[in-house]
């Protein structure tokens, strides 16, 4: 798709975005809310919070005004995790991923720039996104949150990994995610597989048009190879919220 100005698909605000049942979690009305604060719960997913026919215009503006400004981001596996390895049974396999990016530490990047001037910075920094992750982690968050744009095309993944920061203090003690999952009416299938009582037994689909998942991170999880049409591919508008 050529670039175009797409910004009035892209609203000011979150809110702006969300289903009847959406705005009943931003309301704090929703059986969802606090769902985050149980311990027992590390993971939530679900369709009907994101207003499908918004998210659909959404998706297409990203798609016609970011492609040719995503970063790779490529970590295979290491091949000394083989050849290096000493022990029957010692494997250690660090994070490994294939999708695309946008970074958001600088403003002078190409990407950040065109994500600015099409509005979508605008909406994943509203008080409305933050108070949506708010409602789901049941607790005051801080601001300032992280933000992040991947977009997976076919076979691309995320490997297993936890997202826990020791050496970070403001976040080791745990933090939320909250994620956008905008999926290509090409997509076949991805899954979201995580740990439960010390096993990856929890699976669950990303591969609809339009998903609401948030983590209570740290914890074990993976992404499977999206598959789908050449075309196909899974967008996802993040963002990392520490505890206040």
């Amino acid at each position: 798709m050529k670039p175009n100005d797409s910004s009035h698909n892209i609203p000011a605000e979150f809110e702006d975005l969300l289903s009847r049942a959406g705005r009943q979690v931003l309301a704090g009305t929703h059986p969802l809310c606090g769902a985050l604060a149980d311990p027992r719960t590390r993971f939530v997913a679900r369709e009907d919070l994101l207003d499908r026919a918004r998210v659909g215009r959404l998706r297409r503006a990203l798609e016609a005004n970011l492609c040719g400004v995503l970063e790779p981001l490529e970590r295979p596996i290491p091949p000394e995790t083989i050849s290096e390895m000493r022990r029957d049974y010692g494997e250690l396999l660090p994070k490994t991923s294939r999708a695309r990016t946008i970074y958001f530490e600088s403003r002078r990047e190409p990407g950040v720039k065109a994500a600015e001037k099409l509005g979508l910075v605008r909406l994943m920094r509203s008080s409305s996104f933050k108070a949506f992750a708010e409602a789901l982690a049941g607790r005051k968050l801080a601001a300032g949150w992280g933000l992040q744009v991947l977009r997976y095309g076919p076979g691309d993944y995320a490997g297993p990994h936890n997202d826990h920061h020791p050496e970070n203090k403001d976040a080791k003690g745990g933090y939320i995610d909250l994620h956008l999952s905008l999926c290509t009416p090409g997509v076949a299938h991805q899954w979201l597989v995580y740990s439960r009582a010390g096993h990856f037994s929890e699976i669950v689909s990303v591969a609809r048009p339009s998903t609401v998942t948030a983590y209570r991170l740290p914890f074990w999880h993976y992404t499977t190879p999206l598959a789908g049409k050449p075309t196909a591919a899974r967008w996802v508008l993040l963002g990392t919220f520490l505890y206040r």
